[in-house]
C-alpha cells in the first residue's frame, strides 16, 4: 500500500490534504470495530436514529459554506456546483425517510390458519467506497440509509478526494453518531481491496467506474451473503427527436431548448458524471441541421475557468493533470480513427486539467464502448426513431 495519500487542488496545483493511508491491519481494526458498535447501534431506538439523522441534517446546513469550499478544492468543481451539493447532504435525510415509510413498515397478513409478518433487520458492516466527482452526495446516499437501517459504516473515500470524505464523517460525529459507528479509512486501491477482502464485513456500496465495481463483482461472487450495490459509469446516449411539442413542428425555441440540455446534460461537472451525454444521437428532419448548429455553437460558448474567475464558469477543471492528459489522448485517438472534429478539445494555458469542450462527428465509426470522464462526446445520425434506439 501506498505510505501517504494527498490530494491537490486541480485548479492551482496546490496541496489540500495529505495524511498516512489506511493499512491492511488498521482496515481490519475498524472493521472489528465496527462489528463490536453493531448490537448497540442497532438495538437503539429507531426514533433515535432518527433524531441523529435530523441534527446530521442540521450541522450540514450550518456547515455548508466549509463542505463546498473543500469539494471545490478537491475537485476543481465550481462554487456554484459545490454549493448545490453540499445542499443535497441534509436534503437526502427527508427522501430517506419518506422512502423508508414507503418499503420498511411492519406488515402481517393471514395466511390460513398462520400469520405471515414482515420485520426489518439491520444487515451489518456497510463498506462504503466513494467516487470523488460527487464526494460527499453520493457516499451520503449510501450511508443515511445504512444508518438509519441500524447498520456500522466503514467509509473509504476517494483518494481524490480525502479532506472530503475527512470532514463528511466529522459532521456525522458531530451530530452524535457515536465514533465507530462510522468511520473514515483512507487509501486507494490497496485500501479497498483490503477491506473487501475482510471476512466479517457484511456490505459494499460502491460508485466509481465500470471497472473498478466489475473487480469488486468478480471478488465477492463467492460470498452470497455480503450485499453489493454498484453504482457504476456508461458510455451514456442522448436521443434527440423532433424536440418540437407534441403533434407540432419543432420551432425555433424548442430546437434551442433541446441543445441547451444536450449541452449541459453533455459537460456538466467537466463531463464527470456517470448520468453525462457522451453519444448525441440526431434523428433526421427538417429540424436537425438547425439543432446541430445550435448545439455546437452553444459548446464554443461555455465558459471554462477557474472556480475563483471573479466571472464563474460553468464548469472547471477535471480531477487531475493525468485525467486532463487522458482525455486529450482520447479526443487525438478518436481524430485517428476517422471522427471529425466539430468543437476542437482544447487545453487552457498550461493546466491539462482545464479544457474546453470537444465534439466529434462520429457517424459511422466503429468505437469501443469505452467512457471518458472528461468534456468529450460524440455526434450520431439516425434515420428515425427505432433506428436511434437502436444505436443508443
Amino acid at each position: 500500500m501506498s505510505d501517504t495519500i494527498t490530494s491537490i487542488n486541480p485548479a492551482t496545483g496546490s496541496t489540500v490534504w495529505t495524511g498516512p493511508a489506511a493499512t491492511a491491519a488498521q482496515c481490519a481494526d475498524a472493521v472489528a470495530r465496527a462489528n463490536a458498535a453493531l448490537p448497540r447501534w442497532s438495538a437503539t431506538p429507531f426514533e433515535d436514529r432518527v433524531t441523529v439523522l435530523r441534527r446530521f441534517a442540521e450541522v450540514a446546513t450550518s456547515q455548508a459554506d466549509d463542505v463546498a469550499h473543500r469539494i471545490s478544492q478537491e475537485t476543481g468543481k465550481t462554487l456554484w456546483e459545490s454549493r448545490g451539493e453540499a445542499k443535497l447532504l441534509p436534503a437526502k435525510i427527508d427522501a430517506t425517510l419518506a422512502a423508508w415509510q414507503d418499503r420498511c413498515d411492519t406488515s402481517s397478513f393471514g395466511m390460513g390458519a398462520s400469520q405471515a409478518v414482515t420485520r426489518f433487520a439491520p444487515h451489518g458492516v456497510m463498506v462504503i467506497l466513494g467516487p470523488f466527482n460527487f464526494p460527499a452526495h453520493l457516499p451520503n446516499g449510501h450511508a443515511v440509509a445504512a444508518l438509519l437501517a441500524g447498520n456500522t459504516v466503514v467509509f473509504k473515500p476517494s483518494e481524490k478526494t480525502p479532506g472530503t470524505g475527512e470532514l463528511f464523517t466529522a459532521l456525522w460525529h458531530e451530530a452524535g453518531l457515536p465514533a465507530d459507528v462510522m468511520q473514515c479509512v483512507q487509501g486507494g486501491r490497496d485500501t479497498a481491496k483490503a477491506l473487501i477482502d475482510l471476512p466479517d464485513i457484511h456490505g459494499v456500496l460502491f460508485t466509481g467506474s465500470y471497472a473498478a465495481g466489475k473487480a469488486i463483482h468478480e471478488a465477492l461472487a463467492s460470498r452470497p451473503e455480503v450485499i453489493v450495490a454498484l453504482e457504476m459509469g456508461g458510455n451514456n446516449p442522448l436521443v434527440v427527436h423532433d424536440p418540437g411539442p407534441s403533434g407540432t413542428p419543432a420551432n425555433a425555441e424548442a430546437i434551442d431548448a433541446a441543445a441547451y440540455h444536450a449541452v449541459v446534460s453533455a459537460f456538466v461537472t467537466s463531463g464527470q458524471r456517470c448520468t453525462c451525454a457522451r453519444r448525441v444521437i440526431v434523428t433526421d428532419g427538417p429540424w436537425a441541421e438547425l439543432f446541430v448548429e445550435r448545439f455546437l455553437e452553444r459548446t464554443r460558448a461555455l465558459r471554462v475557468g477557474l472556480p475563483t474567475d471573479e466571472s464563474e464558469p460553468f464548469y472547471g477543471p477535471v480531477i487531475s493533470a493525468e485525467q486532463g492528459q487522458r482525455v486529450q489522448e482520447t479526443f487525438g485517438d478518436l481524430v485517428a480513427r476517422g471522427c471529425k472534429p466539430l468543437v476542437e478539445l482544447e487545453q487552457i494555458g498550461d493546466n491539462p486539467a482545464l479544457l474546453k469542450p470537444g465534439v466529434v462527428d462520429a457517424d459511422g465509426i466503429d468505437l469501443p464502448d469505452d467512457e471518458c470522464f472528461g468534456p468529450i462526446t460524440t455526434l450520431h445520425r439516425a434515420a428515425d426513431l427505432d433506428h436511434a434506439i437502436t444505436k443508443a
